[in-house]
């Protein structure tokens, strides 16, 4: 596993993170009192471009819709929905295995915050806690189960409608931070 990275930015508790995606928009008010690490993670990320033009690359109808994989900026639209490429062979690397190239701190157990309610934004990760990197999800509908094991560092203050359209395939097309609600 990739080291752990301990991110730069300072987070300011204000940051709105606005996502322009095929679908339309969504504004998420991040939580920076109860994530911080993964909301300045967020933010460096987006601030670097890091988000721009990938392909949302999982869903599962009534939990979530997930995306922030770099390997789907190599892909259409189509492919990334088929999971193949034109000719027909398949996507190397697999969609949903990539990242920044490092590993952030679990922050589930100290968010007081930390509540998959609908529409809310929370980091993905493999079986091992320390491991979520810049994949993130939308809850379709409470997943409270999953409050326990992954972080949760944002929740959708408009552009639910968009969540619930996004499906394989959709683009996100950038992500920027704007301070304020």
């Amino acid at each position: 596993m990739p080291a752990l990275y301990t991110p730069t930015y300072k987070p300011a508790g204000d940051e709105v993170a606005v996502f322009e995606t095929s679908k339309g928009t969504v504004e998420v008010k991040l939580d920076a009192e109860g994530a911080p690490i993964h909301v300045a993670n967020f933010c460096e990320l987006a601030e670097k471009g890091f988000y721009d033009g990938t392909k949302f690359h999982r869903y599962v109808p009534g939990f979530v819709i997930q995306g922030g994989d770099p390997n789907s900026k190599n892909v259409t639209s189509q492919e990334a929905a088929s999971g193949r490429k034109a000719d027909g062979s398949p996507i190397v690397p697999p969609l949903g295995t990539g990242g920044p190239g490092y590993c952030i701190k679990a922050e589930y157990r100290t968010n007081p915050n930390n509540k998959h309610n609908d529409a809310a934004l929370a980091m993905a990760r493999s079986m091992a806690p320390d491991s979520a990197g810049s994949q993130f999800y939308f809850c379709l509908g409470p997943q409270h189960g999953l409050d326990r094991d992954y972080t949760v560092f944002g929740q959708t203050l408009s552009g639910q409608d968009v969540i619930r359209q996004l499906r394989v395939g959709d683009e996100l097309v950038r992500v920027t931070i704007k301070h304020g609600a």
